[in-house]
């Protein structure tokens, strides 16, 4: 969304500042001071594993480093699909329908507290669908709410953004987890088999809980806006400035671009995808979902958004610079999962959770003990490969 000048729209005078704002301010100092990037994060992981299997298993160090090495490529197949949710999602997002849809939808909002509102649904709506979705809509839409409602907070606008990743992402249907789990020759099908998305994403439980969720973020959040006196505003130069995407114009008349720019090479692979997402899905249902397939629903979907290959390109091409995490980073989580898996650390752990829980009290402190891993380890998907080993 880019960097620019911040305005309030008026001078504060005497402004009390409310304790969870200072907090909020102490804990954003404190992370940047002293938490370092992912990539850093699962180096001192895989410090930590190879530390605890050394003090609570037999393994050696040299075998340490084999299990590390055994398992560093194990993971490949989950980190592909992992990159091309961030791929085709932001192919989707930035396609050109998508954009004149979402500059729709923001003349919607007439005031800044409804702005808020409507920012903090459709975030949310679009991380049940898809995560990588949500992250690119949400900041585009961010962009026009801003030039349409000129009195909106824009921290809180950019907060609301980020409601999908924070509270529904997991719960629909690019979830890392459950589709994984949901896809044949998953790396823990031997221990708990393949479990549909009827029993996970679908499931009533999860169902009612997001919907109260998203019920409670709406009034919330909107809630939050501080008063006129208050708000931060966006520099109106600065939104002018940011870069929008915007399809490649042919400039070359040769055979080879007339191959480029033209809708039929689009329009005939995504309608084969069409086609096959029918075959797929007849007679099946809802239960037939997994990863490769929500992962190829929006690769046709952007194929067709985009029309011709040349703006799909170009998509694909800025695509590429967001997935570079996961394909550094989930190589080194994959490692972590052969040092806890190999060295029996896995089994260890799981033991200790056992040793002082029931069957009523394991779901709390699971629940408990993976929301704290959040912190630590960023991405759900890594997250799950840590500790599905020994959790499940």
């Amino acid at each position: 969304m880019g960097t620019g000048r911040l305005s309030t729209a008026a001078a504060p005078q005497a402004e009390r500042i409310p304790f969870v704002a200072t907090l909020a301010t102490v804990m954003t100092r404190w992370s940047t001071r002293w938490v370092p990037d992912a990539y850093v994060l699962a180096i001192l992981l895989t410090v930590l594993a190879s530390a605890l299997a050394l003090a609570f298993t037999p393994a050696t160090v040299p075998q340490l480093v084999e299990f590390w090495g055994r398992g560093f490529w194990e993971l490949l197949s989950f980190s592909m699909q992992m990159a091309l949710i961030i791929f085709t999602g932001y192919i989707v997002a930035v396609a050109p329908p998508v954009s004149r849809a979402l500059d729709r939808l923001a003349s919607l909002a007439r005031t800044p507290r409804s702005a808020v509102a409507l920012m903090a649904v459709l975030s949310m709506g679009l991380g049940l669908i898809n995560w990588g979705f949500s992250i690119v809509g949400s900041a585009v839409f961010v962009r026009f709410l801003a030039r349409r409602v000129p009195g909106v907070d824009y921290r809180l606008l950019v907060a609301a953004a980020y409601l999908g990743m924070g509270t529904t992402w997991h719960a629909g249907l690019s979830a890392s987890a459950p589709l994984l789990v949901a896809t044949p020759g998953h790396f823990l099908e031997q221990e708990i088999g393949v479990i549909p998305v009827t029993e996970t994403i679908f499931h009533p439980f999860n169902l009612v809980l997001v919907t109260l969720v998203v019920l409670a973020m709406t009034v919330l959040t909107p809630a939050l806006h501080p008063s006129r006196r208050d708000t931060v505003t966006v520099d109106p130069e600065v939104l002018e400035q940011a870069d929008d995407f915007t399809p490649p114009e042919r400039k070359e008349f040769t055979p080879a671009a007339a191959l480029e720019y033209s809708p039929l090479v689009n329009w005939f692979i995504g309608v084969a995808g069409l086609v096959y997402l029918v075959i797929y899905f007849r007679g099946k249902g809802l239960a037939a979902i997994n990863i490769n397939v929500v992962n190829f629903m929006f690769l046709t979907l952007g194929i067709l958004l985009h029309s011709r290959p040349a703006s799909l390109l170009k998509a694909a091409e800025e695509a590429g610079r967001y997935v570079w995490g996961v394909i550094l980073q989930f190589p080194f989580y994959a490692g972590i999962f052969g040092i806890v898996q190999y060295s029996g650390l896995s089994d260890q752990i799981g033991n200790w959770f056992v040793s002082f829980a029931t069957t009523q009290t394991y779901p709390v402190i699971v629940y408990w003990y993976s929301g704290l891993l959040n912190y630590i380890v960023p991405s759900g998907g890594s997250k799950w490969a840590i500790e599905a080993p020994y959790i499940m």
